[in-house]
Formats: C-alpha cells, structure tokens, sequence
C-alpha cells in the first residue's frame, strides 16, 4: 500500500517495496499519543527518508515547522564524521485534511529548493509535498484515486476505489478491520475528543488575546494622551477625566517626564 503511494506521490512508476520503516513506534498507543502528529517515516531505496505525515488542523506556523522536520530528517541522514556524499535526499508528504495554499485549485505542490531566476533546481535536496484533500479532482493521474480514498466517507465509494487498485483493496481491508476492531475505535474517538478540546483551547486562547490586545491597546492609548495633556500643563483632575486613567498612572507619568 504504502509503496503504490509513494510512487503516485513522487511520479515514479514503481517504487521498490523494500521500505524500511524508520520509527515503528510512531502510531503505537500510548497514553500521549491522543494529539500527537500521525505519522510514517521510512527509507527508501530510491528516494532516502520519506515522511508521510497526516495534517487536521491547518495552524500559522506549520510551513516553519515542516522546513524544521525535513531539514533535521535530512543532516539525520548521516553519522559524524561520514562523508557528505553520505546524504540522501530527504522527502517529506503531508496529506491536508484543508486548503492551506489560498488562491489556487492545485491539489498537489512539490517544494524543492530553487534557484527562480535561473529556473534551476538544487540537486538531491529536501522536498516538501502537499496534497490538499480538498482540492482533489479526477485528473488521470495515479495521485488523484489516492486523494478520493482519503477523502471517502462511505463503503460505497471505499468498494469504488478499491476495484480500481489492488493497493486501495487492501487498504479498504485494513480499514475494514481497524473499524471492527473496539479498541482501535475507542482510540480513535480518544483522539478525535482530544483534537476538538485542543481548538477548542486555541480559540478560546485567541479570542482572549485579543480582548487582552485591545484593552492593551486603549491603555497605552490613554497614557499617551495624558502624558500630552501633561506636557501641556492641563490639570490633573481633567487629565484623570479625559483619560480615565488612574491616579497611580497618572503619578508614575509624571515621575517618568
């Protein structure tokens, strides 16, 4: 499954199945893993280290954090004191349940480093693949069936998918079992519940900060104008008035000219 992926992802026609997985212990279930990142890293023989990462929640800083992620990835690759030549190319895929890139319908971007004026790509670097979920379209590509059996929701269009690829059978079997199986259910909806708390955090935090911002803002606002009015030689009483500033603000104002 994972192999037919990659290989739709990276425009190969056929990736070699002998992938070794880097971390196994990135899906385990344990007690802290309700929030944490899905995610797969293996070696490849063709393409180095690949990452292939699952993304809910579209927040500012992901764009910083998956530079992070590909370049420690990619000096990862070799020990201290091997050869440079040691370095593979580092490969990172995130499957975006949103659309983080506004303005166009390309459900697909690949991110390499790049020279733009001379329309020349840096060689055997890291790369950075989005696939946006919502932009998908049936494109004849190998790439598009993979986004719909992402995007699938009912067995009808999961039984569609997997007639088209012995791949996605296989993957519709696997799912088939997970949903069966109480356990992988119940971590499921565990972590589901922990993701909907965790914005529901952030939006909360948000909106706190900017009334927090906003208060800020009128009081520094309002100590600016009586520092003026200060300057002026306005008295205190109408200062105090026309600021609705304290009187302990206002003494440590005139302490400060």
């Amino acid at each position: 499954m994972l192999a037919d992926f990659l290989a739709a992802v990276l425009n190969l026609p056929v990736i070699s199945q002998d992938l070794t997985v880097i971390d196994p212990h990135s899906l385990s279930n344990k007690k802290d893993d309700k929030i944490s990142v899905l995610d797969v890293k293996v070696r490849s023989k063709e393409y180095g280290d690949v990452d292939v990462e699952v993304q809910v929640e579209m927040h500012h800083d992901l764009w910083k954090r998956w530079q992070y992620y590909s370049s420690k990835m990619y000096t990862e690759g070799i020990s201290s004191g091997e050869a440079y030549s040691r370095l593979k190319h580092a490969v990172s895929i995130v499957i975006l349940d949103g659309c983080l890139i506004k303005g166009d319908s390309v459900y697909h971007h690949k991110f390499r480093l790049y020279d733009a004026e001379h329309n020349l790509a840096y060689p055997d670097s890291m790369e950075i693949n989005l696939l946006e979920i919502p932009k998908r379209k049936d494109d004849g590509t190998a790439l598009s069936p993979w986004l719909n059996f992402f995007a699938a929701r009912s067995e009808e269009d999961f039984m569609s998918l997997a007639n088209m690829n012995p791949a996605m059978e296989e993957a519709w079997g696997v799912i088939k079992y997970l949903s069966g199986d109480e356990q992988e259910r119940a971590l499921a909806e565990s972590r589901e519940k922990a993701r909907r708390d965790l914005v529901a955090m952030y939006d909360t935090g948000r909106e706190e900060g900017l009334e927090e911002g906003v208060q800020l803002g009128e009081d520094n606002a309002s100590r600016r104008i009586a520092h003026s009015m200060l300057d002026l030689g306005i008295p205190e009483d109408k200062i105090l008035v026309a600021t609705g500033i304290s009187k302990e603000q206002l003494a440590k104002l005139k302490d400060s000219i």
